[in-house]
């Protein structure tokens, strides 16, 4: 019997964690699950992250923790493909300032380049990625070194990191103040760029990835970025109502409750002469209204929402959400 699920048209899962795999200190109902049945359908697994400061061993160990499948050698973090992307931009043996943690500076060696303490060394390259302990003078030192024209890459530009006393600036605040004080732009490896995907496919070598997120402008727009099919998840930021008004870069290609529905059917949403149609569910786009005649706690009906309006919108620079009128079926 032919398998019709959603996941055997691909040959990986790159998952993003928070938000997909736990919440907070705890893992999301199914996931755990929906994780460990993936080698027993000939899938792939990696994990891809922003967080450039932990190894990926110590991230490993916190995923075995809560019973998901992990090896180091399947986390990729932002570290690994800033380093991998520096690599490509510079000669064997370079010289870089790495403004970050001990395990950027571990990435760096293990691509065959020279870490180096201070923009005086007159470094190559520039790496800038997240430590809490950075301070004013680890940034002078970038800045000076990529002022004077040294290759700049960043590990990831998140502009904030949730910390358990609230919001706390993150890696892109540290990279803005370089940029400011240099005029230049770094070369991006993390979310939403394409490089960490590209560098977690490489390494598994995976032809038909797919990548799930929970949030639209890192992992859907990181893995539209990269060419790959995109699936998001309801568990964790971002919801259908955001996914609808979601401008064409961050658009998905499935929308999915949970890992759990990777093992269902997809259900086919089909457009035609301006309808759209997801099982039972009807959408068409009047004006800037969406008509809906389905249950508005039906996925299949935000399906075809998404598929009407996207069908109508097709290049949209900002999100743009449209005026939603529902038309409740006969016992919905």
């Amino acid at each position: 019997m032919a398998d019709n699920s959603l996941i055997a048209g691909y040959d990986a899962v790159l998952s993003d964690l928070d938000g997909v795999v736990y919440a907070g200190p705890h893992a999301i109902e199914g996931a755990v699950e929906a994780l460990q049945r993936l080698d027993g359908v000939g899938v792939q697994l990696a994990y891809v992250t922003n967080n450039a400061s932990r190894s990926s061993e110590t991230v490993a160990a916190h995923l075995r923790e809560l019973g998901a499948p992990a090896t180091a050698e399947t986390v990729f973090g932002s570290a690994q493909a800033g380093a991998e992307l520096l690599a490509a931009s510079v000669p064997a043996g370079a010289t870089v300032l790495v403004t970050g943690s001990a395990w950027l500076t571990e990435q760096v060696r293990e691509q065959g380049l020279v870490p180096v303490l201070s923009a005086d060394d007159r470094p190559d390259a520039v790496i800038q990625g997240f430590d809490p302990a950075l301070g004013w003078k680890d940034l002078a030192e970038a800045a000076f070194a990529v002022g004077r024209g040294a290759v700049w890459v960043a590990t990831n530009t998140d502009m904030s990191i949730p910390q358990a006393r609230g919001i706390a600036p993150g890696n892109g605040t540290l990279v803005a103040a370089v940029a400011a004080a240099t005029g230049r732009t770094p070369l991006v490896a993390g979310k939403p760029e394409a490089p960490l995907f590209l560098t977690a496919a490489r390494h598994l070598n995976a032809k038909a990835p797919l990548v799930v997120g929970d949030r639209l402008d890192t992992d859907i727009l990181g893995g539209n970025n990269a060419g790959f099919a995109t699936a998001m998840v309801l568990t964790g930021v971002d919801t259908p109502q955001t996914a609808l008004a979601a401008r064409t870069q961050e658009r998905p290609t499935y929308l999915v409750e949970n890992l759990d529905a990777l093992y269902r059917p997809y259900p086919e949403v089909e457009t035609a002469d301006g309808v759209s149609r997801c099982g039972t569910a009807v959408a068409r786009v009047n004006g800037n209204t969406v008509e809906i005649t389905g249950d508005s706690t039906d996925l299949d009906s935000w399906r075809a929402a998404c598929a009407a309006w996207w069908n109508a919108c097709p290049h949209e620079e900002n999100a743009t959400a449209p005026v939603l009128s529902w038309t409740v079926t006969a016992g919905g």
